[in-house]
């Protein structure tokens, strides 16, 4: 048993030996995954699909990766990475490179192995897909969940239908019936419908199982021709359906080892037709068993109790078994091995007695050799020859004839009966019995001497005359013909042979020897009498044809001749190329295996019942060309019918006209050398080797002579080209002069022109000196105009610093004079409200009347003063600024003229600076001075204001009366005069601590103008001293 880890490889050989997998297990490899990091970990796979063909397989793992092995050219590929798990896979599908994988998020992806690019994606599913059926033609699928199953249609890979159920029914299975368009649909409690495909219409309804043996299906399987349905469960029971009675024919129990049953598949075999009779069942304990449906008889197992299988595959034509194993490896299985032990032949028929010489013979020294159905002589001994006698037992009485025994055990005539019975022959066992029918004798020193020759001439341009696309059979043809002109010189000159090997060719392209040799056995027993007439058809064998078709067919016959349609058109196109060209592969083999089990004249039969066969259509042509057509392409013909209809010609046509009884039998090829073949018109072929003789010594006298003729043309005009040349030297003798005239005049130019270079060389290095210069130059005075700009800058900065000081200390007074002439207001109100509340109500109109003069007599008053002081401050805001543009000529033309004169404008900003400081100083001090100026007058005016209160008030009241006014009239004039004062010192904090925050951010920005100034200082003086230093 080979072994493979595939590791981080992507493709590579999937064997590096031809295996071998022995009896006992037929393991042909086993595939594991392992990752390849410094921790090894197991990749499992989880599913595995075969193709239609049965030869490749695909199958992926947990991780995602899926594979495609070719078994028959032993190449695997990683063919996607879908990065997560796939929960089940499809191969089978009308496109054969596309495959459908399940996911583990519920949707369904198609890839492409070759291009491994996504061809679809479709979603639907709400939940696991566990099951994937392709319908036979590969266009249509069915997916299954637990809770729905959904048809897709694989061209557009729409979904057609969905099934919906109950929550309580879940689904087991869905699928369609192989070779039909049925689909069956398996329930949890166990009821199993019949739908059609196109429709949906249910067809039938299974019944219940019997009481008797009743399970919970789990598992089904059926066979090719969809007849038979085998479910299983938790149970040893299988039960086994006929699906056209709809009833359990059959229940079969399984040992009693086996609790429960995991997975069903039928074994196809080639000669069961479709009514598989061999079903593989994977118990619980991992290990599947093989057993006969029929005879109810274990054949074989797979897997064991150490190494189980989890779930498994059979390839369509039943050559392999593809497991996954429960460590999550992959075997392959050998079925062809597996069953060496049951397809074992019958005991023999005859036993050999041997007689020992020199000795009594005794019941022990008998030697009974066990052969396959032949007689087989006793081996010799080196030292004496033993002589033998043969006892031949016949059970029916006597033997067949001899010429039915084949040397290698098998019997022509159980041949016959095997092929009339299926058909044609098993493909696995076709090639072996041709070669056992044609008694090949492999004569391997023949043919390598006639392959030594080499191709022969006249198939070296063989490729121009059949194009083939394959190298290799092109080349395989070539040596098959050469070897056949080789080995008889008629064969050169057939036009035809290509054409009637090609098939051959194609079948046993990796066998040259054994082509070669079924070759010329057709040609020797097939093809008699075909050379008689060379070049020409073979008029004697189209003859034969005409006479059959004439005594079967006459009313076809006599529409060919109406049509001028002869045996040429309508029957040598047919043999010439052995059928090759109206049949498909399937349909030629299956020809052929009656050709070469019968007489020779069968394949003159097979061309008559073809004609037969396609009466309808023949007759329906009327034009030449339509004929040919037919007999040239593949036409709708059952081959089987034909083939039917060549034997009933066989036994139905008449001696006298019977090909048989003008063709020879079967004759085998000669052992060591090749017969002499010669049955051709040897004249017509040696006249035509003489022929192709003389016109190919003409063809090389032609040749000599046109050589000759071209050496002579060739020497003329080597004359006559020395003769040009010497003329061509003489003129261009004067031309050299010239030529050497003129490049000294470039050279001399070239001088020149090197010495102006190198003028025009130091003119620009000096112009690029003072240019250098210049932007020297310029770069200095770009930096004195920065350095300018910048300090002008900064003279603005200053300007607009003043005059935002100036802004907001006249903002300050003007708000401390509004709040000084607001509280002045409110005190001559609070007086005069005071002074004339204890007048009359007669008083009351004309006080009212004052007082609105009163006030609108201040506002005016205030209004004029606002607007006076408006008018000042903007008639000193124009003298500011015509003064500042003064100012800013003057600073310039002094910057200009001399830079030392900085700190004279610095001192005389700074006394400008402690000048305001002393007039604010100053103005404060006079305000202080103001109020303390006007406190007198208020207390005199407050003292005046209570005598004339107490004046005005009769002196005969009573004393309480007085004392309750003078408390209801001092009490509200004390409290009014404390809020009058308090509000005065809020309000002298509030300006106290705005004076303290400008002047805080006053100094702060005074400080900032300083320091820009220095370091403006400082850089304007590195500037001036840098090019003084460059300078020297």
């Amino acid at each position: 048993m080979q072994s493979i880890n595939l590791g981080n490889k992507e493709s590579g050989k999937i064997w590096h030996r031809k295996p071998s997998p022995a009896t006992r297990d037929g393991i042909i490899v086993n595939i594991i995954h392992n990752t390849s990091d410094y921790l090894p970990k197991v990749l499992r796979f989880l599913n595995v699909a075969f193709d239609s063909s049965g030869d490749s397989l695909i199958a992926g793992d947990h991780q995602g990766n899926i594979y495609v092995f070719d078994l028959y050219g032993n190449r695997f590929n990683l063919v996607q990475r879908t990065s997560q798990a796939c929960t089940a896979l499809a191969f089978n599908l009308h496109r054969k490179s596309e495959f459908l994988v399940a996911l583990a998020d519920y949707s369904i992806k198609c890839f492409d192995t070759v291009t491994k690019q996504l061809v679809s994606w479709m979603r639907g599913h709400e939940s696991s897909v566990f099951s994937i059926s392709v319908h036979a033609s590969g266009r249509y699928a069915i997916t299954t969940s637990s809770d729905t199953a959904q048809l897709w249609d694989l061209d557009t890979f729409q979904r057609k239908r969905k099934l919906n159920i109950l929550q309580s029914v879940g689904i087991q299975k869905v699928f369609f019936l192989p070779l039909t368009n049925t689909i069956l649909s398996c329930f949890k409690d166990n009821s199993i419908f019949a739908w059609e495909c196109d429709t949906l219409v249910c067809k039938y309804q299974l019944p219940a199982p019997p009481e008797s043996s009743s399970i919970l299906y789990k598992v089904f399987a059926v066979t090719r021709d969809g007849q038979i349905l085998a479910a299983g469960g938790k149970s040893n029971h299988l039960h086994l359906w006929c699906l056209e009675a709809k009833q359990v024919f059959r229940i079969i129990q399984m040992p009693t080892k086996v609790r429960a049953i995991r997975h069903l598949e039928f074994l196809p075999d080639s000669f069961d037709a479709g009514s598989n009779q061999v079903l593989g069942v994977l118990c619980q304990d991992g290990i599947m068993r093989f057993v006969n449906i029929q005879t109810c008889k274990l054949l074989f197992e797979i897997g064991s109790l150490d190494e189980g299988i989890s779930s498994s595959a059979i390839s369509p034509h039943g050559r392999y078994i593809a497991s996954i194993m429960e460590n999550g490896s992959l075997n392959i299985y050998s079925v062809q091995t597996l069953t060496k032990e049951i397809n074992k032949p019958p005991p023999p028929l005859v036993k050999v007695i041997e007689d020992l010489p020199k000795r009594k013979v005794n019941s022990g020294d008998l030697k009974m050799k066990v052969t396959s159905g032949r007689v087989q002589r006793p081996a010799k001994s080196r030292e004496n020859k033993i002589q033998a006698r043969i006892l031949k037992q016949d059970l029916t009485g006597n033997f067949e004839n001899k010429k039915n025994e084949f040397s290698d055990g098998l019997n022509k005539k159980r041949l016959q009966i095997l092929l009339k019975g299926y058909g044609e022959y098993p493909m696995k066992y076709r090639m072996f019995i041709w070669r056992s029918l044609l008694q090949l004798p492999e004569n391997h020193t023949a043919f390598s001497n006639l392959i030594d020759k080499g191709i022969h001439v006249a198939f070296l341009n063989l490729q121009k005359k059949y194009p083939i696309k394959s190298r290799k059979l092109l080349r395989v043809l070539q040596r098959t013909l050469s070897a056949l002109a080789h080995w008889s010189s008629i064969f050169s000159d057939t036009p035809y042979l290509p054409l009637l090997a090609f098939p051959f060719v194609k079948l046993f392209q990796n066998n040259q020897l054994i082509c070669f040799e079924v070759v010329a056995t057709l040609i020797i027993n097939w093809c008699q009498h075909w050379f008689e007439y060379f070049p020409n058809p073979p008029i004697n064998i189209l003859s034969m044809i005409e006479n059959v078709l004439a005594f079967h067919d006459k009313e076809l016959l006599q529409h060919f001749i109406t049509h001028d349609i002869t045996s040429q058109l309508y029957a040598w196109p047919l043999l010439e190329t052995v059928f090759s060209e109206v049949l498909t592969r399937e349909e030629w083999l299956k020809l052929f295996d009656n050709v070469f089990s019968n007489h020779p004249s069968f394949l003159l039969m097979t061309v008559v019942a073809y004609n037969i066969c396609s009466r309808a259509p023949l007759l329906n042509c009327n034009l030449k060309d339509d004929f040919e057509y037919f007999f040239h392409h593949r036409n709708n013909l059952d081959i089987s019918a034909v083939i039917r209809e060549v034997y009933r010609l066989m036994d139905t046509t008449p001696t006298d006209i019977h090909p048989d009884s003008m063709l020879d039998v079967f004759v085998a090829l000669t052992k060591g050398q090749y017969p002499v073949f010669n049955q051709y018109p040897k004249f017509i072929v040696d006249r035509q080797t003489q022929e192709r003789e003389r016109i190919r010594i003409r063809d090389d006298e032609l040749d000599y002579l046109r050589e000759r003729q071209a050496v002579e043309d060739m020497q003329a005009e080597l004359d006559q080209q020395r003769v040009e040349d010497e003329a061509w030297y003489q003129k261009q003798e004067p031309l050299r002069k010239a030529e050497e005239t003129r490049r000294e005049t470039p050279l001399q130019e070239e001088e020149m022109m090197i010495q102006q270079r190198q003028k025009l060389a130091a003119v620009k290095r000096e112009l690029k000196v003072k240019e250098v210069h210049l932007q020297d130059a310029a770069r200095r005075r770009l930096l004195q105009l920065q350095q300018e700009q910048r300090e002008m800058e900064l003279r603005r900065l200053d300007d607009e610093i003043e005059r935002k000081n100036l802004t907001r200390n006249q903002e300050a007074i003007a708000k401390e004079m509004r709040e000084d002439a607001d509280a002045n207001k409110r005190k001559v109100d609070l007086e005069d409200h005071m002074f004339h509340r204890p007048i009359g109500t007669d008083q009351t109109q004309n006080q009212n009347t004052q007082k609105l003069i009163e006030e609108n007599l201040a506002k005016a008053e205030q209004a004029c003063l606002n607007t006076d002081w408006r008018i000042q401050a903007l008639h000193k805001q124009r003298c500011n600024d015509l003064h500042r543009n003064e100012c800013y000529q003057e600073v310039a033309k002094l910057l200009r003229k001399n830079r030392k004169k900085e700190m004279e404008v610095l001192n005389a900003v700074m006394e400008g600076e402690a000048k305001k400081w002393e007039e604010a100083e100053e103005q404060d001090f006079h305000l202080k001075s103001e109020k303390k100026a006007a406190a007198p007058s208020d207390a005199s005016r407050r003292w005046f204001l209570e005598n004339e209160i107490h004046a005005q008030h009769p002196c005969h009241r009573v004393p309480r009366c007085q004392d309750e006014w003078v408390a209801s009239g001092r009490l509200p004039r004390t409290s009014q005069l404390k809020d009058i004062s308090e509000m005065e010192s809020l309000t002298q904090i509030s300006l106290n601590q705005r004076k303290t925050h400008w002047d805080t951010m006053e100094w702060d920005l005074t400080e900032r103008v300083r320091n820009l100034r220095q370091r403006l200082a400082t850089q304007a003086r590195n500037r001036c001293q840098t090019p003084h230093l460059l300078a020297t």
